[in-house]
């Protein structure tokens, strides 16, 4: 028997990236998955590859929200694991924010978010109890130029995490974050393109590789199973230890393309950057 066997486990995001390794694990692990997102046609077709049930679920609908974990627990009388990986990436500095990109932004990773908690972990407590899951970033961390909606609500959703524990903590709801580091998926492939920003982020990772989705699953496995049951309102970092170093700056890269000149071919950030330029030319050392 797997470590999720008779276990009703739902996965926001669970079409692709992070969510669909969670639920394809889950379901080799025995867990009955039931795999929501935006776009309901597409979680149905993931869903059938592990025989699990698929269903719309825009998590900044409040009104939908509900009447999703209704369905859910009409039809399966039980939530055990909840997980949230919905949510985008839209890089601009503070000096460029309007509200049409903050708004939308901060609705899906934080306000969605803690919709999802209210509706999964009311169930869970119906039924005896469970694991929530939110994701967080690295980016929470490790600050990031123009990832102020992104990176901020990332950031909140962990002291969230830690308000949900205290609330749900007497029903035996737990409520924890992973926060992982920059790993391929759809949300990162243009990233993932440049051969040469890839190397300068594995080079800032003490384990000197760069992690896949399968971490992300095998970390939020243990956090949804009962070896966890003593771990609440915690972070865990899925970085390789990233956190300990900072975010490749404008200086690593342009060491980097100094370094690897061939791998820096084309890529803007590999010169030395203007502001040092300036630095340079009005220093007293020359």
């Amino acid at each position: 028997m797997g470590r999720m066997s008779e276990k009703v486990a739902v996965i926001v995001g669970g079409a692709s990236g992070f969510g669909l390794a969670c639920a394809e694990l889950f379901a080799s692990e025995g867990a009955t998955v039931v795999v929501a997102g935006r776009r309901g046609d597409v979680a149905k077709k993931a869903a059938k590859e592990f025989d699990g049930v698929g269903v719309t679920w825009d998590i900044t609908d409040f009104e939908q929200g509900k009447a999703v974990k209704d369905d859910i627990m009409k039809n399966f009388g039980r939530i055990d694991a909840a997980i949230n990986f919905a949510g985008y990436d839209d890089v601009l500095p503070i000096s460029q924010i309007t509200p049409d990109h903050l708004e939308p932004m901060v609705n899906v990773q934080f306000n969605g978010a803690i919709y999802f908690l209210r509706f999964m972990c009311n169930a869970m407590a119906e039924s005896g109890g469970g694991s929530a899951i939110l994701c967080s970033s690295l980016t929470a961390h490790n600050p990031n130029v123009g990832r102020v909606g992104y990176a901020g609500s990332k950031a909140g959703l962990e002291y969230v995490a830690k308000l949900a524990a205290v609330e749900y903590g007497n029903t035996q709801v737990r409520i924890n974050c992973i926060a992982p580091h920059v790993i391929e998926t759809a949300m990162t492939s243009e990233m993932f393109k440049i051969p040469f920003a890839v190397e300068t982020v594995r080079l800032q990772t003490p384990l000197k590789r760069m992690g896949h989705v399968e971490d992300v699953a095998n970390c939020a496995l243990y956090l949804a199973c009962d070896e966890s049951n003593y771990v609440n309102g915690e972070t865990i970092r899925v970085d390789g230890g990233a956190h300990t170093q900072k975010l490749p700056s404008d200086i690593d890269y342009a060491l980097l393309g100094i370094a690897r000149p061939n791998l820096a071919a084309g890529f803007p950030r590999a010169a030395i950057p203007d502001w040092y330029k300036d630095e340079l030319n009005n220093s007293d050392d020359h």
